[in-house]
C-alpha cells in the first residue's frame, strides 16, 4: 500500500495548466512516485504520456541537447499532445536554460519535472523559468500522512477524532513519528532495524550526492561534524562563533555550509520576533530540522526516544513542522521571541493583523498555568490569544487580556 500524500491533489490539478509543472524535495521523499501515479493516471485516461528518468543512461543520452530531445518526442507522439514526465533533472547541467529554451518553442506538450535538492535546480532554475513554471516542493511525510497511512486510511477526515478517542495510540504513533521521521521508505519498513538502515542509508546519499558531488565541498567531516553538533541544538539559537570554533571551520565557511543544508531540504532557520530592538534579540535564528528521522540518525539516536517527558526539542520541532503545515501558503509569518533578560516564547506567529504566541510542553498538563515567559509576552502586547500545545490538557483561561488556549497537539494535525 503506497503513502497517499496530499500534495498529489494539487498536482493532479496544474497537469491543465500550460506552464511547466516542477516538484522538488529532498532525496526519497516521494516525487518519482508522485509522478509514476500521475502518469499511469493519464495513460489510463487514453492521453499520450512519455517518462524519462535521467539516472537511467540510455534517457541521460537523449538530454544531450534540446532538438535531439524534441525529436524523440515527435518520434512517439507525431507531434500531438502529451505529457511529458522527467525525473531526476538535476542530473541535467544548466537544466533551467535547457528547459526555457523547450518551452519557448510553444510544442503542443505539457511537461512534468521533478528533482532533487541541488542548488541549481532550487536557485538557478527559478532565474532560469521565471513565468514559465510553478514550483511544487515536496517533504517527508506529514504526521498526518504517516497516521493516516498506519491506520489504513479507515478514519480519512476523522484522523483528529480518533488520535483523541485512543490517547495510548496516538501517543504510540507519535513516538515512532518523533524517532523515525516521515521518509516514505522508513515509514514502510518493516521493524526498528530496517528503518534505522534506511536512514543510514538516506543520510549517506544526501553526503556523498548532494553534499561532496553537487556542491563540491572540500571538508566534508567538518559537514558532518556541523550536522551533528545542530542536531544536538535543535530548537535553540545558532550561536555563528561558538560553532565554528566547535567544527574547526571560519565563520564564513560555517555560515556558507549552514546554507548548503537549507538549500538542500535538511534544516529551517527560524528568525526571532522583535519590536523593541534595545530588549529582544533580533538576529539570532534558532535551528529546526525538516526530518526528524533524519536528525536523529546523524547522531545514532534513532529509536532510541522511549519517553516523549524526555523528548522535549524532539517534540519542539515537531510542532515546529506543524505549524509550518498550519500556515500553508497563507501570508503569516512564523517566528520565536527572546528578550535579553531570556525570557523565551517558542514561538510566535504573526498574522500581520495580530499576534499568536505559542508555548510548547512535551508533558501531559493537570492543570493551565502560563509561565513567566508567556506572561511577559501577554504583557507586552497584548495578544487576543495565546497557545500552550501539550500532550493532553483541552482547555482554557484568561489572563489580562488575553484568552490562553492549552491545546493537544493532535489538534494541528
Amino acid at each position: 500500500m503506497e503513502i497517499q500524500r496530499t500534495l498529489l491533489e494539487k498536482l493532479r490539478a496544474h497537469l491543465s495548466a500550460k506552464e511547466i509543472t516542477l516538484l522538488i524535495g529532498s532525496r526519497q521523499a516521494g516525487k518519482t512516485t508522485l509522478l509514476r501515479q500521475l502518469a499511469e493516471e493519464k495513460q489510463a485516461a487514453g492521453e499520450q504520456v512519455l517518462f524519462f528518468n535521467l539516472d537511467y543512461e540510455p534517457d541521460m543520452l537523449l538530454f544531450s541537447s534540446q532538438e535531439k530531445l524534441i525529436r524523440q518526442i515527435e518520434l512517439i507522439t507525431g507531434k500531438r499532445h502529451a505529457y511529458v514526465f522527467i525525473d531526476e533533472i538535476q542530473r541535467k547541467k544548466n537544466a533551467g536554460l535547457f528547459l526555457k529554451g523547450i518551452y519557448d518553442q510553444l510544442l503542443p506538450y505539457k511537461f512534468v519535472v521533478s528533482g532533487s535538492g541541488s542548488l541549481e535546480l532550487k536557485e538557478s532554475i527559478h532565474e532560469s523559468l521565471a513565468g514559465r513554471k510553478r514550483l511544487f516542493e515536496l517533504e517527508t511525510a506529514s504526521f498526518y500522512e504517516f497516521a493516516q497511512y498506519k491506520t489504513d486510511y479507515v478514519y480519512r477526515e476523522r484522523i483528529k477524532d480518533y488520535l483523541e478517542l485512543q490517547p495510548e495510540t496516538a501517543q504510540l504513533l507519535l513516538r515512532e513519528y518523533l524517532n523515525f521521521g516521515g521518509y516514505p521508505r522508513v515509514i514502510t519498513a518493516p521493524d526498528i532495524e530496517e528503518k534505522t538502515a534506511v536512514l543510514r542509508e538516506i543520510y549517506q546519499s544526501y553526503l556523498e550526492k548532494d553534499i561532496r558531488l553537487l556542491l563540491q565541498i572540500e571538508k566534508s567531516q567538518e559537514f558532518t561534524t556541523m550536522m551533528r553538533l545542530l542536531a544536538l541544538r535543535i530548537g535553540n539559537t545558532i550561536d555563528y562563533s561558538g560553532l565554528s570554533k566547535d567544527v574547526g571551520l571560519s565563520f564564513a565557511t560555517l555560515k556558507k555550509y549552514l546554507w548548503y543544508a537549507e538549500k538542500t531540504f535538511v534544516l529551517e532557520l527560524l528568525p526571532p520576533f522583535f519590536r523593541n530592538k534595545e530588549k529582544e534579540i533580533v538576529k539570532a535564528p534558532q535551528l529546526y530540522f525538516k526530518d526528524l528521522g533524519l536528525r536523529n540518525i546523524t547522531i545514532e539516536n534513532a529509536g532510541r526516544i522511549q519517553s516523549l517527558n524526555e523528548a522535549a526539542f524532539e517534540f519542539q520541532n515537531f510542532v515546529y513542522r506543524l505549524l509550518r503545515a498550519n500556515i500553508g501558503e497563507r501570508l503569516f509569518s512564523l517566528h520565536y521571541w527572546r528578550t535579553k533578560s531570556q525570557a523565551e516564547v517558542d514561538f510566535v506567529i504573526d498574522r500581520g493583523q495580530g499576534l499568536l504566541p505559542i508555548e510548547v510542553k512535551a508533558r501531559s498538563l493537570k492543570k493551565p498555568t502560563a509561565s513567566r515567559s508567556l506572561r511577559s509576552f501577554l504583557d507586552t502586547y497584548q495578544p487576543k490569544e495565546a497557545w500552550v500545545i501539550n500532550l493532553s490538557l483541552d482547555t482554557s483561561i484568561e489572563i489580562g487580556k488575553s484568552k490562553v488556549f492549552f491545546r493537544p497537539w493532535y489538534g494541528l494535525v
